[in-house]
This record gives C-alpha cells, structure tokens and sequence, in this order.
C-alpha cells in the first residue's frame, strides 16, 4: 500500500464520479450517499500517509515517489511521476478534510442536477490533489487544467443570480495565466534539452538546469521567464492587482464551491510560487536590477503588502457577508505572500502554516454564510441582528472562526501570522510594520460583522424562527474547530514537518542564507540530526550522499 499510496489518495474521488455515472439521476439520496462516502473514503485513505510520512519528515528529497520519468509519453518525456514533501503533505490533508467536509455540507443545498453536481466535484477534488502530488510539469499542467473545467461548471451551472459572469471571469483569468505558464514550462522544457541533451517535464532534471537560464540568456530573458509563471500564480492566489475575478467567483458560487475555492484552489498559486518560483529563479529575485525603483523581489513583498491592507480595507466596506469573506481572502493570502517572497526560513514556514489556517479559518467562514443563506436566501448583513439569540450553538462556532481568523492566540490564525511577521521582520522590519496594520484591520472588520449579525435584539420578524445547527451541519465543522485549536495550541508538529522542506527550498533560492547548524530532530525526537538543507544537491529528489557541512549559525 505505501508504493501507491499517493494513487490511491489521488484517484478515490475520481472512481466516486465513474461510479455516479451509472446511478440514475432521479435518485438523489442514493448519489448524495455515494459521493459522500468516496469523499469520506478519500479523507480516510489519506490518514494512513501521516504516520507514514512522520516517520520520515526529516529525510532529503520527496517522499513516497511513484512512476518514472518519460514512462507516461516517452516520445515527449512526459512521465506520470508523483512525490510529496512536507509542503505538499499539508496541502493534501487540507484538501481531503475540505473535500469531504464540503460535500457534506451540499446535501440540502443543491437539488437541482443533484448527479452532475457531485460528479464535477469529486473530478476538482482530483485534479486538486494532482497539482500537489506531480513531479512531473507536464503531468502538473494537466492536472492545473483539469480542476479548471469542474470549477467553471460548478460555478455557472449551481451558482447565483450573475453566474455565468462570474464563471466567464474566473475561466478566462485562470486561463489567460495558464497560457504564460505553458509557455515557461515549454521554455524550460527546450532550455533543458540544450543543457543536457534530453527532452523532459521532470522536476528532478529541471530543478537543476532551470537556475542556469539566468546566466545562458542574461537577467531579462530569466525575469520574463519568471513573470510568466508569476503571472499564473498571481492570478490563482489571487495577488493584487489580478484579484478582481475573486469576489464574484465567491459570491456567486454555492458555498461548497466557496470552501474548496477559498481553502485549495487559491492554495495553488501559493504553491506554485513556493515549488517553482523560488527554487527555478533565485537569481532574478537576488537581482539588483531596478524597474521603477524597485526589484523584482522588491515588486512581490509591495504587491503583498498592498493586497494586506486593500483587502481588509475593503472588506470594512462590504455589505453582503459573502463578498466581505471573499475580501478576506485577499488580506490574508497577503501575508501567505509576503512570508514567501521574505525568503527566510520562518517567513516560509509560516506562509505555508498560513496557508493551512486560511483553508480552515475562511472554509468555515463561508459555511458559516452559506447556512444563514440556506434559511433565508439573504447574505445582507442589514437583513440580521440578534442572531445568537435564537441560534446560540451556531453564534459560538461564528465566534471561535472569527478569533481564529483574525488571529487570536490560542487558535491557528495567530501562530502563523506571528511566524511569518517575525520572519519579515527578520528580513526588513519596515516591510513587517507596514504588514502589521492588517491584523488590526481583520479583527475591525470581523467583530463589527458578529456585533452587527449576532448581537442585540432580534429587530426582522423573519428571524425569530430560525433554527439551530443540525447534527449534519455540526458534524462539518469539528474538524475545523479541532484543527484550529490543534495548531494553536500545539503547532510543534507542522513546524517539524516543514523544516526540511522549507530549509532546502531557502538553500536554493538564497544558497548565501545561513543555515541552522542544529535540526529540530535533535530537540528531543532523535539523536541523530539529519542533513539540513546546506547538504542538498541541486535535485530536490536525490538523497543526500555527503555528510553535512557545518553551516553557520544565525544569532
């Protein structure tokens, strides 16, 4: 089972909608029962991978790697190659427990081509999971592709009164970045075959020919090269200027699309950046080269920064609970961005940590509206008031995502904003304290959202009879109450999960950055200390052969 344990995670939803195919569509009980349990046997079968991947969260390379290079079409050396890393890992769980929690979550929402509907998800939810498990660029692409038709449909087909336009934008976004992206991967792809002589997609031969781009073509062929893969992800996060496409995606999307587009997809792009960007490119981000004043590493912390601050900003102004979510989202994948491009060791880890929080923080926010919405077909803000007094169980769960996503210590949201501000700091403590403003901002906008939805009187007759959670709808969100306390209670474990990956990603898109001489292995979990990054080849997938050198340490 673990040689294909990654297939099996990877293709579970996919048998789900093969399965559907068959079930006649006029019985829906039997396609809501079916879909949710390959959506609950895809979480499952992804809980055997923890301890698996525990057990080796300190050694080099990609885990648990299946295919080989060019075995998939050898006359293009496209391979079904897959692997993960502690990033990846995350990614995954994250996408398995939102998965099914949003299947759940769609059982008295959707009664109209009930078939179609779980048939398309369970497709997203495995080229979700394709984007995080492939080694191979080409097989990536596929799967980047492949989650952007069933979203498309989910969107224009079971969405709101402007669907069709929401769908259109978010389709033609996606895809104006993913034609850059193509055209990057084709030049990598012919850029390696000069260098080596082979024609491959494979991460483990591009990893070390990508950097030399820089010096064969000089800085401005390698930054466009850069700004065609970060145009794709800019878009996908979404960053701004390129975020308009989200809040009508979000709006008009049932809230089972909301989730997984706010808690995965949008993590795409923060992947991308993280898997692609760093390791493919450091020497135009360590140019000193200048457009307008500033460098290209300079260009992402702004754009983050600005994203930070206009989000939260215009979220205070929002009237529709949905699009004030949606709004959210653009804050705080901010710092997801920022913790990125400061490109320290902590700035990462915290950035992905982040990523987690933001999928389970803003994954319950939209539930959250996505019920008040089921009762009364209103997402106005001015529609309610009083709400904790006849749905007091639903008022506690609002309130403890709402602390949890504006960062209250002792819940998530908090240990990685704290992580990746300390990390900017570290870097530049004036990029931090224009960051800081943003944790200020969410929590504005947040409690004056509960004080003016949940507290007072109950002033609208049409909510005095509004019922409490059901057992279904409460059963959506313990998992996402346990994770939330889990992570910020007792973050240690994701910290050790990601440190190798983090350091060896550091260590290639900043090999001058110092390395910590002592691992987090030998704070009590082992006595033997693993290689840190410093001890890396350039290929992320070949273990290390030396013993590690001492690196310096920080102080």
């Amino acid at each position: 089972m673990q040689a294909h344990i990654l297939s099996i995670i990877l293709f579970t939803p996919l048998l789900g909608a093969l399965i559907l195919l068959f079930v006649p569509k006029e019985n829906k009980d039997a396609i809501r029962w079916i879909a949710n349990f390959f959506a609950l046997a895809g979480l499952l079968g992804s809980i055997p991978l923890v301890p698996m991947f525990w057990e080796q969260r300190f050694e080099p390379g990609f885990k648990f790697v299946e295919g080989s290079p060019g075995n998939w079409i050898p006359s293009i050396g496209a391979g079904y190659v897959l692997g993960i890393d502690g990033i990846s890992f995350l990614l995954i769980m994250l996408t398995t427990l939102l998965g099914w929690i949003s299947i759940l979550s769609s059982w008295t929402a959707i009664e109209n081509r009930v078939k179609e509907y779980y048939i398309w998800f369970l497709v997203l939810q495995t080229g979700m999971l394709g984007v995080f498990m492939a080694l191979d660029f080409f097989l990536f692409f596929v799967f980047w592709e492949a989650m952007l038709v069933p979203m498309y449909l989910l969107i224009g087909i079971w969405g709101g009164p402007r669907k069709l336009y929401a769908a259109i934008k978010f389709f033609l976004y996606t895809l104006a970045g993913s034609v850059l992206m193509l055209l990057g991967i084709l030049f990598l792809y012919f850029h390696h075959q000069h260098v080596a002589g082979v024609y491959t997609f494979s991460l483990q031969a591009l990893y070390d020919t990508a950097p030399r781009i820089y010096s064969d073509y000089g800085p401005h062929i390698a930054t466009l090269l850069f700004l065609s893969f970060f145009f794709a992800f800019a878009i996908k996060v979404p960053m701004f200027p390129f975020h308009t496409w989200l809040p009508d995606a979000h709006v008009e999307a049932p809230t089972a699309g909301s989730v997984i587009l706010a808690g995965v997809l949008l993590k795409m792009g923060t992947y991308g950046f993280i898997r692609f960007s760093l390791p493919f490119f450091p020497n135009v981000l360590s140019n000193p080269a200048t457009f307008l004043g500033m460098t290209v590493r300079g260009w992402m912390i702004f754009l983050s920064i600005v994203g930070i601050l206009y989000g939260a900003l215009v979220s205070l102004m929002q009237k529709d609970m949905k699009k004030l979510v949606a709004y959210s989202s653009v804050s705080h994948l901010g710092f997801c961005t920022l913790g990125i491009f400061a490109l320290t060791p902590l700035g990462l880890s915290g950035s992905v940590l982040q990523q987690i929080n933001h999928g389970i923080s803003t994954g319950a926010l939209f539930l959250i509206v996505g019920i008040l919405y089921e009762r009364r077909h209103t997402r106005e803000i001015a529609e309610y008031g009083g709400i904790s007094n006849v749905m007091p169980l639903y008022a506690t769960i609002t309130m403890i995502m709402f602390l949890s996503s504006m960062g209250l210590p002792l819940l998530n949201g908090f240990v990685g904003e704290f992580t990746i501000l300390q990390g900017t700091f570290m870097e530049n403590w004036k990029w931090g304290a224009w960051a800081v403003p943003g944790v200020v901002l969410a929590a504005a906008y947040l409690l004056w959202l509960y004080q003016r939805v949940f507290f007072g009187t109950v002033t609208n007759p049409k909510n005095e009879k509004l019922h409490d959670l059901t057992p279904r709808e409460v059963a959506t969100f313990v998992p996402l109450l346990i994770m939330a306390f889990w992570i910020g209670l007792y973050p240690k474990p994701f910290f050790q999960i990601l440190e190798q990956p983090v350091n060896h990603t550091i260590a290639l898109a900043r090999p001058d950055y110092p390395q910590p001489a002592v691992n987090a292995a030998a704070q009590g979990d082992t006595q033997v200390a693993p290689p840190t990054a410093m001890s890396y080849t350039t290929n992320p997938m070949a273990p290390a052969t030396s013993a590690p050198a001492k690196a310096k340490g920080k102080k």
